[in-house]
């Protein structure tokens, strides 16, 4: 078998960066903490593609088909026979690819908060932060155990609860953090129900396991799942429907999205590390990870289908209205994340529907690399003019050249524009809608459009739009600010052109793609239309986006607000929840639960009270007692012996 036991020190190195910068960063590494977690970074980045070399051209193929390694296993708690939780590590296509995605984002995130991040009063803490963050995301790519999945995607939700709320000294950041952590958990708390479900009918908690006991009709594990159920439903759709519900939380579809947004009060930096490849992807990698077994559900695949569908149109419009920066980008992830969520649902196991998940996993490839840009880039304008109101912004091209460019080639990506990468990955995605759902292709096409008006809305914003001078003595930025920012802006000019379908399918086997003649100019053609829309309203200052919005009224006014999800959440919870459901509860828990916890005190503190005095330590009163019983048993022996 092959040799990838090095594997380990990829999700270790991060780890040991938090230890140290964790106990010792503020006190003895003040200065040194952003070198020492950025080489724990780049040390793993280097061996994640040293791994995916030797995964990918090397000896990672068996007979035309790319094998699922088990690189390292130790059991860790075991249960019964076939049932335990391990600590392992799976190499396959989607988990090297995961790897390396992980690693150089992270790489590219931890530069930028050299420059970005200077002068922050608790920097090491920042950046022992951000190496807890990575250990997490890297543990749940690698895990073939889906509690450890578990442990991992916890211990994701508490790494981004410390970064969102690292300016801890702000009550936006608080609550912010609290939401996200808040909403995650509610999801979190389906993901276990699911995975108790699949492992109680598997007979088992190793993924690989699972796939092969439950993605067979043949099987007697698959008969059990699927013929037991609840209401009516199957249990394998109830497991499948409470996992999907986790990845849901994380990955913010809809109706879970409703933290995404305030997250963005978290350093800019950490937002491009959650909404570019680890956190919000991770609901996609699990999905895809299981996927062998969710194909097995029509139903839960419909369900994934239309939340990814209804999930990425509601993102876009929602886009289109808001102001800040890095809350246009954050609804924008969420509506890319909904594309790769409907590619699965529409993909199946075989045939040529197997595009749906090759095009899912391509899109969140190419998405991690100009999606890390946007927000690295937002993030040197926010640090250039102290605002993220686009309406504090405009005519930064000349002052921000660099920032400029690569930010520019981040929006004609995400818009889907040749030869840019997203072209590419999103072209796939809707050519896999176009075979398999109609209807899907529709609100696609539409999203697509959507998301290169928004994101030009927001390109002319910043860099056009004014002609005031800016007075700025810190310039563009440092050095490791810009260099991340022309790396990434190569690769979004440049992975879409990886051969993608020779490499991760939902097979193992390459995927011979057959494109439609001309099928990408009706999405390029909307592409455009959209651009010069944008251009239209926002490259000069007008009135034009003003009326516009009033000509929608009510319809502009609800996607300002969110569709007023944030009302509707806190309406159900302070207005229902709250006294229909807490209320009663914290009654009895006090009357009823504490009550006769404190009644079995009292009758424990009265019935020692009147009997305490047997065990009094005076020797007159042990006489007595022992006198006492003999006299009483001699009067009963008499007794019984007449």
């Amino acid at each position: 078998m092959p040799n990838y036991s090095y594997l380990i020190w990829i999700p270790l190195l991060p780890l040991l960066a938090f230890v140290l910068l964790g106990l010792f960063g503020r006190k003895y590494f003040r200065s040194s903490a952003g070198f020492i977690g950025t080489a724990s970074l780049l040390a793993s980045t280097i061996l994640s593609f040293i791994a995916a070399k030797q995964y990918f051209f090397v000896d990672g193929k068996v007979n035309g088909i790319y094998q699922k390694i088990t690189a390292f296993k130790y059991t860790w708690l075991g249960f019964s026979p076939g049932v335990s939780i391990d600590m392992s590590i799976i190499v396959d296509p989607v988990s090297v690819m995961m790897l390396v995605i992980v690693t150089f984002v992270s790489l590219m995130v931890h530069i930028f908060s050299l420059g970005y991040m200077k002068g922050e009063a608790r920097f090491a803490t920042y950046y022992a932060f951000l190496s807890l963050f990575t250990f997490s995301m890297l543990g749940l790519v690698l895990a073939g155990n889906l509690f450890q999945v578990y442990m991992f995607w916890e211990l994701v939700g508490v790494s981004s609860f410390l970064l969102i709320g690292y300016y801890f000294e702000k009550p936006s950041a608080v609550a912010a953090s609290k939401k996200a952590f808040i909403v995650t958990r509610f999801a979190d708390l389906g993901f276990l129900i699911g995975i108790l479900i699949i492992a109680f009918y598997g007979r088992s908690l190793d993924i690989s396991v699972l796939i092969e006991r439950l993605a067979s009709t043949q099987t007697a594990e698959f008969t059990g799942i699927a013929t037991a159920g609840f209401l009516g439903v199957s249990a394998l759709t109830w497991g499948l429907t409470m996992i999907f519900i986790g990845g849901a939380g994380k990955s913010a579809m809809f109706p879970l999205h409703i933290w995404l947004p305030d997250a963005m009060e978290g350093p800019t930096p950490v937002s491009a590390l959650i909404h570019a490849a680890t956190m919000v992807v991770a609901g996609v990698y699990l999905v895809a990870r299981l996927f062998p077994v969710f194909s097995m559900d029509g139903a839960v695949m419909l369900i994934i289908t239309w939340v990814g569908a209804f999930s990425a149109l509601l993102a876009a419009v929602i886009a289109c209205t808001q102001t800040d920066i890095k809350r246009v980008l954050a609804y924008s992830t969420m509506s890319q994340i909904g594309y790769m969520m409907f590619a699965l649902g529409i993909s199946k196991q075989t045939g040529e529907a197997g595009l749906g998940y090759m095009a899912s996993m391509f899109h969140l490839f190419t998405h991690a690399f100009f999606k890390s840009l946007l927000f690295l880039g937002a993030g040197a304008v926010i640090h250039f003019v102290h605002s993220n109101e686009m309406k504090d912004m405009g005519g930064l091209r000349r002052y921000m050249p660099v920032t400029h460019a690569a930010f520019l080639v981040g929006c004609l990506a995400i818009a889907g524009v040749p030869p840019f990468a997203g072209f590419f990955s999103k072209e796939e995605i809707l050519l896999a809608a176009f075979h398999s759902n109609k209807a899907v292709y529709g609100v696609a096409l539409f999203t697509a459009a959507l998301t290169a008006f928004y994101m030009f809305r927001l390109y002319f914003s910043i860099f056009w739009n004014r002609t005031t001078e800016w007075h700025n003595t810190h310039g563009e930025g440092t050095a490791s600010m810009k260099v991340p920012l022309v790396i990434l802006a190569l690769c979004a000019l440049v992975v879409g052109v990886v051969p993608f379908p020779g490499f991760v399918t939902a097979t193992g086997a390459p995927l011979e793609t057959h494109t439609i003649p001309l099928f990408f100019i009706a999405p390029v053609a909307l592409t455009v239309i959209a651009i010069l829309v944008a251009a239209l309203f926002y490259k000069n200052q007008s009135d034009k986006p003003n009326r516009a919005a009033a000509a929608f009224g009510a319809l502009y006014r609800a996607a300002h607000r969110k569709f007023y999800m944030d009302e509707l959440y806190l309406f159900v919870t302070r207005k229902v929840i709250f006294p229909l459901i807490g209320q009663p509860i914290a009654w009895i828990d006090k009357n009823i639960v504490d009550g006769l916890v404190n009644l079995s005190a009292t009758t424990t503190v009265r019935i020692s009270t009147m009997i305490k005095g047997i065990q009094s330590g005076r020797v007159q009163g042990y006489a007595l007692f022992f006198f006492g019983g003999i006299a009483a048993f001699a009067i009963l022996f008499i007794y019984l012996w007449k």
